[in-house]
């Protein structure tokens, strides 16, 4: 009996025990099993710019016609790429399928359809261009490398089987040969992003041909004339076979760029995904709704057969005389100055309706929403670089054609309208999902009063949820919303805002008709300079001032991103779309 009565006295004194072994806890040993991860997080990064880098120096190299270094050499390198990744791609596909009965983690946010759709639809196009280069070589087989026609050949296989493992592993979380695959993924990033470089060079160099012959009509005498292209020394049999496949392979040149852009974006949130715990549930699932969005389509299909009426005219006249060139460039910016007045507009009454609007933003972790809002911003400084140079252009030129008036609110709307347009989208894609199931928002209150105990009160603690009149009472751990709730049950005054002047189903009308306008006006400004209708190398100012090689190297540096930037807004807009 003494023991017995003696044992809680014990239990309750703990120097009576002795010591416990020491274990590490899991904050310890989850960051000791985190280091090995960040270095090899540290070493794959790496390795994939040095490959980047040593490929830009091969096609800089072969773009400035360096000696000992011919296409055949920066064709070579980027097969070999290929082939790696081609060789890693089989590898993970084949070990996927032997282990497809394991439950493996999934990201619920990377690898949209809508994406996925996208990529295929582009890289299709990319198969048509393969093509072409074989035709190509075909037609002057007499004078081309062999490597000129394996590249295409093997482009195109690679093409096939990376849209292939983006639709079936996009979403993958790897949890296993983690180190392997950090290289594997990083490689395969890099390959992509030199495929852009290598595409975005050679439809560069088709457009500055163009544009050093236009600038002759528009009166610029002093700047250098010669042709900087890499014509195969040798006649094409049959001709016009030939010159029809040099002309349609520069008109498919921007989808391809998009193509390899979006692979490696893609591709880039599987490498971030690699060894990531996963945090949360699957989102709802968003649905495109079209009812309710007629005004913001209209307006934004008449943007587009606006456009693509301005850009055939553009294309059709500038060139061929000074006067027609000069009426050119006015018009396609009085067309862009009303568009982009529109588009800002559309962006400053959506981000009025949110700011109005208490909801919460989700804050939880997500490499692919992170990377798309990186990818704005970063893509949006490519045109902020032109838009700026413009602007210094007219500012310090001595004399300035009547066009370029329109040049200079042209440049400064440019700008504030990505500036708009950018916090418009992150601030949507931060937004909780419109219309959660009750039990998912009951479910988040209880997660967040078990995390703060203290200041909330359990369920069935009826004297913590009713006042003295047997009212319900606010609670301190809910939002302000709830509580405004509660004071209407009681009749008592209330405290909130004013009412919004949208709400409910009017609010979600308004924005899906903003996203909508958006949506298309993108499109619509992808065009004219994915097709040639370039007005930064037409109007000739900046190259008076910069100087012609200077300002033609800012310009093949910062258009990419420009016409990405369209691109990429307008699936960033598809996506808030779907979920409003």
């Amino acid at each position: 009996m003494s023991e017995g009565r003696g044992a809680p006295d014990s239990a309750q004194d703990p120097a009576s025990y002795p010591p416990p072994p020491r274990s590490p806890g899991p904050r310890r040993s989850a960051a000791r099993s985190s280091v090995p991860q960040k270095v090899a997080e540290a070493l794959s990064s790496q390795y994939g710019l040095n490959v980047f880098v040593a490929g830009l120096l091969f096609l800089l190299a072969w773009a400035v016609h360096a000696a000992g270094v011919g296409k055949r050499h920066l064709l070579s390198l980027l097969t070999v790429l290929m082939l790696l990744q081609l060789l890693w791609m089989l590898w993970y596909v084949g070990r996927s399928y032997a282990q497809r009965r394991l439950i493996r983690p999934k990201d619920a946010h990377a690898g949209a359809r809508w994406l996925r759709g996208s990529v295929t639809l582009f890289a299709v196009i990319t198969i048509i261009l393969g093509c072409f280069k074989v035709g190509y070589f075909i037609g002057f087989s007499e004078c081309l490398s062999a490597a000129e026609g394996v590249f295409p050949v093997t482009h195109a296989l690679h093409t096939l089987l990376q849209v292939y493992f983006l639709w079936g592993h996009a979403k993958d979380i790897i949890q296993s040969f983690k180190t392997l695959e950090r290289f594997g993924v990083i490689h395969s990033v890099f390959t992509n992003l030199l495929l852009w470089a290598n595409s975005v060079l050679n439809e560069s160099k088709h457009q500055l041909n163009e544009h050093k012959a236009r600038l002759i009509t528009l009166g610029f005498r002093n700047i250098t004339m010669e042709l900087d292209d890499h014509s195969p020394p040798c006649n094409c049999s049959p001709t016009r076979l030939c010159t029809a496949l040099m002309q349609g392979m520069y008109y498919l040149y921007p989808f391809t760029i998009e193509y390899q852009i979006l692979a490696s974006t893609m591709l880039f949130v599987l490498w971030k995904n690699i060894g990531r715990s996963v945090d949360g549930g699957r989102p709802p699932r968003a649905g495109l709704r079209l009812r309710g969005v007629l005004a913001g389509s209209a307006l934004g299909l008449g943007a587009l057969a606006a456009t693509l009426g301005v850009v055939a005219v553009y294309l059709v006249h500038i060139g061929r005389s000074k006067a027609k060139s000069e009426a050119a460039l006015a018009m396609f910016y009085l067309y862009a100055i009303a568009l982009l007045l529109l588009m800002g507009a559309a962006g400053l009454l959506g981000i009025r309706i949110y700011r109005v609007d208490e909801k919460s933003l989700d804050q939880s972790k997500n490499p692919a929403r992170k990377l798309d809002a990186d990818l704005l911003v970063g893509s949006a400084s490519g045109s902020w670089l032109l838009s700026w140079g413009s602007i210094l252009a007219i500012a310090c030129a001595e004399t300035r054609p009547p066009y370029t008036w329109y040049n200079l609110p042209y440049s400064v709307l440019a700008i504030a309208e990505k500036y708009i347009q950018n916090l418009f989208i992150i601030e949507s894609v931060h937004r909780e999902p419109e219309g959660l199931p009750e039990d998912v928002c009951t479910l988040r209150v209880v997660t967040v009063c078990n995390g703060a105990a203290p200041a909330c009160s359990r369920p069935g603690d009826a004297g913590a949820a009713l006042d003295a009149k047997g009212s319900p009472r606010p609670q301190p751990g809910r939002g302000e919303a709830q509580q405004e709730a509660a004071r209407r049950e009681r009749g008592g005054p209330s405290s909130a805002r004013p009412a919004q002047f949208l709400e409910g189903s009017a609010k979600k009308r308004v924005l899906r008709n903003i996203t909508a306008f958006l949506f298309l006006c993108n499109i619509s400004l992808w065009i004219p300079p994915a097709f040639g209708c370039r007005p930064e190398y037409d109007n000739g100012l900046e190259e008076v001032v910069f100087g012609f090689e200077p300002w033609i190297i800012v310009v093949n540096l910062a258009m990419p991103f420009s016409v990405f930037y369209r691109m990429h807004a307008a699936a960033s807009l598809f996506e808030v779309y779907c979920k409003i």
